[in-house]
């Protein structure tokens, strides 16, 4: 099979390793790619928004499969685009992956089909957000509705804080048309926990799952990122739990968007809290999370064109995910000042070790300089992801990795996994 994955970073890396261990693939191609993909995958630079050119090259390349890797060209419809033209692809159509695309949207199905959540009031107008917001208990979140690179959410601490919030969301219009609408939801307290699954559009599996860490500083400080480092599994996501979600939350999803007329295929990402009233969805994602994918691919056992060709095909049913019984750690090397203004072009070295089935660099934000040498080209840089036999073992050898790697303004949080101390 000739293969073509849409996207440029961490995600899509990790992606392209899976279907690289495929004996059914001969050739990958990925548009537009990055640096440490080209060495596994022909890099075709064309954007991830542009459609038609797209299109045009599976057309002309006779590509078999395309997998698209990134939420903004799900939401913007690729897929459709895709099918149109009788071509086989992954993810969901455009009126599924509003699921993703709107909070608001996302809120109202769980609201409607009864799957736990946050309570929460959606606000089309700044005026009357910051009415509600005086009647309301602190601390609060704010959600932009649309896409915002994940970082469209605001904990609001004091009532100052969140009316700023409403300035910066809906009128400063940081996040763009994104904040046109805005979700006001309860602030939920207890651990969060990511689960991804395939979906077939009526049958759902559930990966292993994992635990990420969004904000830029040790101990949960800073800003909200796209995420500075995951593990899985997640010691807190116990079959209790498991048992809970399957009945509530995962088949009810997917139920619901079927009943709604918008059926859903391809991946869906559960963002879970697990709160002292159970598991509640903190939102939804239309595509591997990023870095999840990092450390849910690689235990991944089954071939990736199979699943993913069951999803496209409604088969799902006839096969049974498999996971290695090992764990994984993956610490991301961002560049110093990310989520805000950093500095680019910088020379990374230290690829060479990164040379056996335990330890992975799924590149990010990274280019090639005329040189030919691989410079950073992004806020998030690298994912040094690792495995071991346990949480702790991965752990240590996902750090002890990231020493291999140098470049200038290398930043990193020192506390990825901790929390598998208190598990």
């Amino acid at each position: 099979m000739k293969v073509l994955v849409v996207g440029s970073g961490g995600r899509e890396h990790a992606i392209c390793m899976s279907v690289a261990k495929s004996k059914r693939v001969d050739k990958i191609y990925c548009a537009p790619g990055n640096a440490g993909i080209g060495q596994i995958a022909e890099c075709v630079p064309i954007g991830a928004m542009d459609f038609d050119k797209l299109v045009a090259f599976a057309k002309e390349n006779a590509i078999d499969f395309t997998i698209i890797g990134m939420d903004d060209p799900l939401v913007g419809g690729i897929v459709d685009a895709f099918e149109a033209e009788g071509l086989k692809v992954f993810g969901p159509r455009k009126n599924a992956a509003i699921l993703e695309g709107s909070k608001a949207f996302s809120k109202d199905l769980m609201k409607k089909y009864n799957i736990p959540t946050a309570a929460y009031e959606r606000f089309d107008d700044a005026e009357a957000a910051i009415a509600y917001l005086k009647t309301a208990k602190m601390p609060i979140v704010l959600k932009a509705d649309g896409l915002a690179l994940g970082k469209g959410v605001l904990i609001c601490n004091t009532l100052e804080e969140a009316i700023e919030g409403v300035h910066t969301i809906m009128m400063d219009k940081k996040f763009g048309d994104a904040g046109n609408t805005m979700v006001i939801e309860e602030f939920m307290t207890g651990r969060e926990v990511s689960v991804l699954s395939f979906v077939d559009g009526k049958t759902i599996q559930i990966m292993s799952s994992a635990q990420d860490h969004k904000r830029a500083g040790d101990g949960d400080t800073g800003l909200n990122t796209g995420g500075m480092g995951t593990f899985s599994p997640s010691p807190f996501y116990t079959k209790e739990v498991d048992e809970f979600c399957k009945k509530y939350v995962y088949q009810a999803t997917v139920d619901a968007m079927a009943a709604e007329g918008r059926e859903f295929k391809g991946v869906i990402f559960f963002g879970l809290m697990l709160t002292e009233d159970g598991p509640k969805v903190l939102e939804y994602n239309a595509r591997f999370g990023d870095p999840e994918a990092q450390v849910v691919l690689p235990r991944m056992k089954n071939d990736i064109i199979d699943v993913m060709e069951a999803c496209v095909d409604g088969t799902l049913d006839q096969l049974t995910l498999e996971f290695e019984d090992n764990a994984a750690v993956c610490v991301v090397l961002a560049s110093d000042g990310y989520p805000v203004s950093y500095q680019k072009g910088f020379p990374i070295t230290g690829f060479d070790k990164f040379d056996n089935e335990e330890y992975f660099c799924f590149h990010a934000g990274t280019a090639l300089n005329d040189a030919g040498q691989i410079v950073t080209n992004g806020g998030r840089v690298l994912g040094v992801t690792a495995k071991g036999k346990d949480l702790k073992d991965a752990r240590a050898k996902a750090y002890a990795a990231t020493d291999w790697i140098s470049f200038e303004n290398k930043y990193m949080r020192h506390d990825i996994g901790k929390a598998i101390d208190e598990a």
